[in-house]
């Protein structure tokens, strides 16, 4: 939806934006669809040929290009808030949430988190942070595949999620609305973020 609307006015847009939605998620994403595919490297390639074909504007493409891997994100549950720490419990209802892990099942890192935080901030979208407690073990997203195969600069985040994967998994709808307003933030404003900083 953020994508549509953004494309109905591209005048001032000098960039190319892409959604791509990847299959076999759930099962490891090592398919001719999933995200260890080259579906990614190629659909890349492909549109930068339209514009320029040599190998280093490839590369200088992939360094200038982002990702944000979106899935869901484990909200706490009233009956394990142990299973979190302490100051990274996120809730439904309060915005989307930024995953970090330091052993890369997130491709989140401080560049990549700041830039999408930035993003909420110009855009008055709340976020919410994820980082896995050290003693509990966690899965695993697309960005991790993607921007190791791609190189792509990546964010992982999610809307908060009751009881994942159960009968009855629960996300709250505001959660979908200022979701929807930060892709609508990024696809507007991302240019001129990664242009004003000097990472």
């Amino acid at each position: 939806m953020a994508l549509l609307q953004h494309s109905q006015d591209l005048a001032q847009d000098t960039g190319v934006s892409m959604l791509i939605c990847f299959d076999h998620e759930e099962i490891g994403s090592e398919s001719a669809q999933g995200a260890g595919s080259p579906v990614m490297s190629e659909a890349v390639s492909r549109v930068l040929g339209c514009f320029d074909t040599s190998d280093e504007m490839l590369r200088v493409t992939v360094r200038k290009s982002f990702l944000i891997s979106a899935d869901v994100a484990h909200a706490i549950h009233p009956n394990y808030p142990e299973k979190h720490e302490k100051n990274h419990q996120p809730v439904l209802n309060k915005g989307t949430v930024i995953k970090t892990n330091q052993n890369q099942r997130y491709a989140t890192n401080a560049e990549t988190g700041f830039l999408l935080r930035e993003i909420a901030r110009r855009g008055d979208v709340p976020v919410q942070e994820f980082v896995v407690r050290n003693d509990c073990p966690c899965g695993s997203t697309i960005g991790p595949i993607v921007s190791g195969k791609v190189g792509i600069r990546t964010v992982d985040l999610g809307i908060p999620s009751l009881s994942m994967h159960s009968i009855r998994e629960t996300m709250g709808c505001e959660d979908v609305k200022t979701n929807i307003n930060l892709f609508k933030q990024f696809y507007k404003d991302f240019a001129n973020l990664d242009q004003s900083c000097n990472f």
